[in-house]
């Protein structure tokens, strides 16, 4: 093995750490500085750990303009690593207002035809709104990685201008599974993600969102026009090379309806003729690097098998396993005691709560009234762990777990287990506070709501 062949191992096994520098909304710093800045920073610390916040910048004169420097994922599984052991990867971004977008309609010219609905809305990217979401959605296997992993590879192979005849990739996703698992979020949030780590390839990102409904016309033969249409729309804003476009098409087996159906006379045939345009359309756009296709249903079965065949991942996401539920459960519960409505507790990790699980050294019942924040911690990880299996046995989505705590306080908490709101300041100005109830009331009032749950459900079936 010669000397280069040495170096390019060690550089292959050296882990790249992603940097996420967000700033001010009205700063005007040059992003290669702060980079710059933010790197020599970094350098000073002996270990980091992932998924933390650094604090610290706010003292350094040069780095006034940052709001946040984040330590996110890395090409490793180590949550704590030797700064000297790895490769910075710092991502420099200022996210835009919540409101800037813009629609298209799907007006097709038609006599009678008074503007249209709504066909696609466009947002620039990155977006205020959608921050904090990546980080939201817990999933029990690595689909976030999956997907970004796969962005990395079509990119790599693109730059190599590999022929197409040969190795060949279409740019579509296609995410399915059960209502409220957070298919949609996690199209949006990877937009976000993808306007921030390919920032310094593109200088704009955007997120294109099809209503799919709305490109069936009244007028016969109309909806595969309507389809080239708005795909014309599309190509225009891919032509603009410094800008990376996500398309994300939300209910997709409303689009793709199988073909079989028309072709056995109980579908439409303007539903043929919008198949065949949409298929048409995403062979155009595979050859442009700068675009990706992400689609979501809840029906997958009813998806044309064309279009199936051309995502080049087809991911299932499933209903939050107990652990993922531990973890939606404790961001909940974190957020809550941060903003004063939950007594100031320690909600210890997932790694944590399994460590006591496995000792049954404390059982919840020892913990029950004590005054250790220790021991109420740990009875607290177990009351979570418990709730999570009760979720889990109950086919409990994402969104029904978020929805927790408001139904636990409007239903058996109430908002006289609060004390009368205080106002405080901060950076976003006066925030009347509440001062928070003691945990176990919330754990109880969200038990007893998934016990509603179970019950509204048999009725239900």
């Amino acid at each position: 093995m010669t000397a280069a062949d040495v170096s390019m191992q060690d550089t292959a096994m050296v882990p790249t750490v992603h940097v996420e520098v967000r700033l001010k909304p009205r700063a005007t710093a040059r992003f290669e500085t702060i980079r710059a800045r933010i790197s020599d920073w970094m350098l000073s610390f002996e270990r980091i750990n992932l998924a933390s916040t650094l604090d610290g910048f706010q003292d350094i004169p040069d780095l006034v303009s940052v709001e946040r420097v984040f330590v996110s994922e890395a090409s490793n599984v180590q949550n704590s690593l030797r700064v000297s052991d790895i490769t910075l990867q710092i991502h420099v971004y200022q996210p835009l207002d919540s409101d800037s977008f813009e629609e298209f309609t799907n007006s097709s010219g038609a006599k009678d035809d008074e503007g249209g609905d709504m066909a696609a809305s466009v947002c620039e990217l990155p977006n205020r709104s959608w921050e904090g979401l990546w980080d939201s959605l817990v999933y029990a296997d690595d689909i976030k990685m999956k997907l970004l992993d796969y962005i990395h590879a079509t990119l790599i192979l693109s730059d190599a201008d590999v022929d197409f005849n040969l190795v060949s990739w279409n740019r579509v996703v296609l995410l399915h599974g059960p209502p409220g698992t957070g298919k949609t979020s996690l199209c949006r949030a990877l937009a976000q993600k993808l306007s921030i780590r390919l920032s310094h390839r593109y200088s704009q990102a955007r997120l294109l969102e099809i209503n799919s409904h709305s490109l069936f016309s009244k007028w016969f033969s109309e909806s595969g026009k309507l389809v080239q249409r708005l795909f014309t729309s599309i190509t225009e804003l891919v032509d603009e090379e410094d800008t990376f476009l996500v398309v994300l098409i939300d209910e997709v087996e409303s689009l793709t309806a199988a073909r079989a159906g028309a072709m056995a006379g109980t579908e439409p045939s303007d539903g043929l003729r919008v198949v065949n345009a949409l298929l048409t359309q995403l062979d155009k756009l595979k050859h442009r690097k700068n675009v990706l296709i992400m689609s979501t249903s809840n029906l997958v079965k009813a998806i044309d098998s064309a279009f199936v065949d051309r995502a080049d991942i087809v991911q299932y996401v499933d209903l939050p396993s107990r652990e993922a539920i531990y973890e939606i459960l404790r961001t909940c519960l974190c957020e809550m005691i941060t903003k004063g409505i939950v007594a100031n507790i320690m909600v210890p990790t997932l790694k944590q709560a399994q460590m006591y699980e496995l000792s049954a050294i404390h059982s919840s019942e020892h913990a029950l009234g004590t005054s250790d924040p220790r021991e109420k911690s740990k009875h607290l990880a177990l009351r979570l762990l418990s709730l999570g299996a009760q979720c889990r046995t109950q086919g409990m989505s994402g969104r029904a777990l978020r929805r927790l705590p408001v139904l636990a306080l409007a239903r058996y908490i109430g908002i006289g287990h609060l004390a009368p709101p205080t106002t405080t300041s901060g950076a976003k100005g006066n925030r009347k506070q509440h001062s928070g109830a003691d945990v176990d009331v919330w754990l109880d009032g969200m038990e007893k709501v998934i016990r509603d749950h179970a019950s509204e459900k048999d009725k239900i079936q």
